[in-house]
């Protein structure tokens, strides 16, 4: 009997199964051949495996180097695999062409031969897999091909993502095909493509459409059965054949009006494939089901001597791939694994366990299999699963460790040491951290529906109160539970009160009150000895002093550094590395400043800490966009933000740091629609502490944007809210020079020379210069206004000259453009502008990559119709440098800065070969030949 083999959906020479798929391949085609890259989804048998390969044999024969991967759910949980099916076999070419540590690193990542983690080799993983991809584009045209993301595993989605993102210009073009439900979850796998990914839904087909596929198939079936088959099966195509064909093969069709004689489900139709089959392949075939990445050596060490035999057989009923693409022998369809494992006996099912719990290679493997071996409680299983989850953590895979703790919590007697619950919540927190809140609330929750440990009570309120992130009202209720949880324990209480301590600056908005409480939480967590909890505490409290202006602030950051420490706490987001941080910035020690919070940065990276991550990248592109370096920022800003939307943290802080560099560097409309945003998602949160930034933020994009009065009503509420809070600090939200010169532009000047006055007085008191000399530079304008014409050019260029020492690079060019603006006048009619008296401001912007201040500057240069041709090279050559890639622009910015490739390595995280790849794609685009010609071209010179 011939048995066609419909679960591979191939896509060669089935046109059946592109019925109905014609707006979906056209888009992708589209898309592909401008360049992009594609993501199809949608339910599982809807037709995205053949969309896929049905792409990837049309765009397949134009790449130089296909790579492909294709996940199963049940190696889903093992680190790198998925990764060594896309780079395995092209290790060997270009090994050689990566540095030592990123060679090493990724070899022993691709072939378990070594002990390579996320955790420890995190950063050269990333920069490997970005190497490798460079050097085989460099060579041609690479197209990667990956099915089945919801499969993969996180830490090659997380290291194929961060290539993405940084492959710029390169010839690297992906078609990726993951399973969602109504198309809700497909953004989840956009960070493992590139920015500028399609996503592409593949749609449940139309009756007609179902009928044409049957048709095309030969199924000869009443319009009626069709139109049942087509409500059964919900449009899935694959749904839709198998009932078909089952119908078709019934010697007895149903009568009209009658429900269909098969199950709804595919599992009876696998099923019957399956009895084809001996007994002996159907115990090899439920080996292969339950382990993650079988091979026939697996198999054969497993126990399973004829697997060839047995595997060729079930290949030829359809049920596994005939042309597999690598090593490992997977089903044709996932559904076929999930039926036969679902059809075994529990005892079939241990057996198969067992068999490979002693030859899986990977330790983590070997613990789920003797876990799912073992009938009942087992206290040496739970062991070696709480082990194997400390692996996986290790490994940067918080998602594997996570699921790992929870069978270790069901493998454990109630009456162990750990008991269950300690597991279960090691396990939440391992969910925290892997972003999976709705997970660790709902484990937190379980823990307190039956433990009446205080300990286990109090941990688990701190997951719920964790998990609500800013929207801290949410969980007003949990604290007096948690208070009355914690009796007189110290180690308890300082937990609470540190949490207490945000609520007070989220909720509140109370700074003093934060401030008391996180002092209360210190002092109890060194009654109690907990110095992990001492240090957290300490340095919140540092920020929060720092915030304030409080004098304090040096001395609490002292006593946070003293040993012992603790190397959590150094490198968290709101550690002493973060306090630390935040003093140097608002202090006006830029250089240390950076480097401290690019240490930091490299650190969580290299340890996969996601909310650490997203906090540290909005630290370096604040601190890179008050140097003056806004491609850079704005670069920065973007990544910090696209991060934040994957995984849900820290959205708000991220769109209004993300705004401000828009209106620096980028696109006004796009800052003021940032800005907006994040101050409507913090006024929901109730988020005070990040509203008054976010105002600020809007009043500066609404003063880039020309709108005054917008800007005046922006920031009036921005000094309130900080009132409000108790912050004197002006270098906490630097919006007071940009409130003062709205309101000159709106005639207020006495109440702009009122703002001025006071924020000096805190500014002397704290001694923040750049602060000062912002503030002189505004005062300048009132002085202008008021016809003060010799005193305000005095004022502006002695604020210029002091901007410029401290290495304010933006502020220095907004107080360039003042003098400018204050020595030519108001523009006469009919007259040309004096446009010498605007060239040092334009020359400053462009040293910062400054657009829109820079289109303000050319606004105001404008000449006559007569030709000037250097004011036609200028936008020409800014028109240019737009059109670079990311990486490019970041590169060429740095260069204008007169950084060193090797300086500029250090500062992008890639090598020096990278960086001289780079310039020369920089020569090319803009028809240079050298780094001067970049500096040239970014002044507005002719370059010969």
């Amino acid at each position: 009997m011939t048995v066609r083999r419909d679960f591979q959906e191939s896509g060669r020479g089935r046109s059946d199964l592109l019925i109905g798929r014609e707006d979906a391949l056209a888009a992708a085609r589209e898309q592909l051949s401008r360049g992009g890259s594609v993501l199809l989804h949608g339910p599982a048998g809807i037709g995205k495996s053949t969309v896929l390969r049905t792409l990837a044999a049309e765009y397949g024969e134009s790449a130089r180097t296909v790579l492909r991967c294709s996940a199963t759910e049940s190696e889903s949980h093992l680190p790198f695999l998925a990764l060594a099916d896309l780079l395995g076999l092209a290790l060997d070419e270009v090994s050689g062409q990566l540095p030592v540590a990123q060679r090493v690193a990724l070899e022993a990542a691709l072939t378990g031969r070594g002990e390579s983690t996320l955790q420890r080799d995190g950063l050269a993983l990333r920069l490997a897999v970005l190497s490798a991809l460079r050097a085989l584009a460099a060579k041609g045209p690479v197209l990667v091909v990956a099915d089945d993301l919801q499969w993969l595993d996180s830490a090659s989605t997380e290291l194929l993502g961060f290539a993405a993102r940084r492959l710029g210009d390169d010839p690297v073009r992906m078609v990726f095909a993951g399973r969602t439900v109504d198309g809700q979850e497909y953004d989840r796998y956009l960070r493992a493509s590139t920015p500028d990914t399609l996503a592409v839904r593949v749609n449940p087909l139309t009756r007609s459409q179902v009928e044409t596929l049957l048709e095309h198939r030969g199924y000869a079936l009443p319009r009626s059965t069709v139109r049942e088959i087509h409500r059964t099966s919900a449009g899935n195509p694959l749904y839709a054949l198998e009932l078909g064909r089952a119908l078709a093969e019934n010697p007895t069709p149903p009568r009209p009006g009658e429900p269909l004689p098969v199950p709804t489900s595919l599992r009876a139709l696998v099923l019957s494939r399956l009895e084809m089959l001996s007994d002996d392949a159907r115990r090899t075939l439920l080996v292969v089901s339950a382990g993650a990445r079988p091979t026939l050596a697996l198999l054969h060490a497993a126990g399973r001597e004829n697997a060839e035999a047995e595997t060729a057989q079930a290949a030829a009923l359809g049920l596994l791939a005939t042309e597999p693409e690598g090593p490992a022998v997977r089903f044709a369809h996932p559904l076929v694994s999930a039926a036969l494992y679902a059809e075994a006996s529990a005892q079939e099912r241990r057996a198969a366990h067992a068999a490979l719990s002693t030859v899986a290679s990977d330790p983590i493997e070997r613990a789920r299999h003797l876990a799912l071996a073992t009938d009942g409680t087992d206290p040496e299983v739970a062991a070696r699963l709480a082990e194997a989850a400390a692996l996986a953590r290790d490994r940067g895979a918080p998602t594997v460790a996570s699921s790992l703790g929870l069978l270790a919590a069901r493998y454990t007697p109630a009456d162990s040491v750990p008991n269950p619950d300690e597991h279960r919540l090691q396990a939440a927190e391992d969910a925290i951290t892997a972003g999976e809140l709705d997970l660790a609330r709902d484990i937190a929750r379980q823990v307190l529906a039956r433990s009446t440990v205080p300990a286990q009570r109090v941990r688990a309120w701190i997951i719920v109160i964790d998990t609500a992130g800013h929207a801290m009202t949410e969980v007003d209720a949990v604290f007096p539970q948690a208070l009355a949880d914690a009796g007189d324990d110290p180690r308890l209480l300082a937990l609470i009160h540190y949490q207490l301590a945000w609520r007070a600056i989220l909720v509140e908005g109370n700074f003093a009150e934060c401030r008391e409480e996180a002092a209360r939480s210190a002092e109890l967590a060194a009654q109690g000895g907990d110095r992990h909890t001492e240090l957290m505490s300490l340095s919140f409290q540092a920020q929060t002093e720092t915030l304030m202006g409080h004098p304090d602030a040096p001395a609490t950051i002292k006593r946070a550094l003293k040993e012992p420490q603790d190397p959590q706490v150094t490198v968290h987001h709101n550690g002493i590395g973060s306090a630390r941080f935040r003093w140097l910035i608002m202090s006006d020690q830029l250089s240390e400043a950076r480097a401290t919070i690019t240490t930091l940065l490299r650190e969580v990276r290299r340890r996969g800490s996601v909310e650490s991550e997203v906090h540290f990248l909005r630290g370096l592109a604040e601190t890179e966009l008050r140097c003056g370096h806004c491609g850079r920022a704005l670069d920065l800003a973007r990544e910090s933000l696209r991060l934040a939307r994957d995984t849900g943290i820290g959205e708000v802080a991220s769109a209004m740091l993300a705004a401000l560099a828009e209106a620096s560097g980028g696109d006004v409309d796009r800052a003021l629609a940032l800005a907006r945003e994040s101050v409507e998602h913090a006024e929901e949160n109730g988020d005070l502490i990040y509203l008054s930034r976010a105002q600020a933020a809007l009043g500066y994009a609404r003063l880039v944007a020309g709108d005054a009065p917008g800007a005046v009503q922006s920031l009036r509420r921005a000094r309130e809210l900080e009132h409000d809070l108790g912050v004197d600090d002006p270098a906490r939200g630097r919006w007071q020079g940009d409130l003062a010169e709205a309101l000159v532009r709106v005639g207020e000047l006495d109440e702009a020379q009122e703002v001025i006055d006071v924020s000096r007085a805190h500014a002397l008191r704290l001694g923040r210069e750049s602060v000062l000399a912002v503030l002189d530079r505004a005062e300048a304008l009132v002085r202008a206004a008021r016809g003060e014409h010799e005193a305000a050019l005095a004022q502006l260029t002695s604020a210029q000259d002091r901007l410029a020492k401290l290495g304010y690079g933006l502020e220095e060019a907004r107080a360039a453009l003042a003098l400018a603006e204050l020595r030519t006048g108001p523009p006469v009619p009919g007259a040309s502008p004096a446009p010498t008296s605007y060239d040092e401001a334009a020359r400053l912007f462009r040293r910062s990559r400054a657009l829109p201040w820079l289109r303000r500057v050319d606004a105001a240069t404008v000449p006559n119709p007569a030709p000037q041709p250097l004011f036609v090279q200028r936008p020409q050559a800014l028109a240019a440098l737009d059109g670079l890639a990311a990486m490019e622009r970041q590169v060429a910015a740095l260069v204008m800065e007169g950084a060193t490739n090797r300086e500029i390595a250090g500062r992008l995280f890639i090598s020096v070969k990278t960086v001289e790849a780079t310039l020369t794609r920089v020569y090319r685009k803009l028809g240079i030949r050298s780094r001067v010609d970049i500096v040239r071209l970014a002044a507005g010179r002719h370059t010969g």
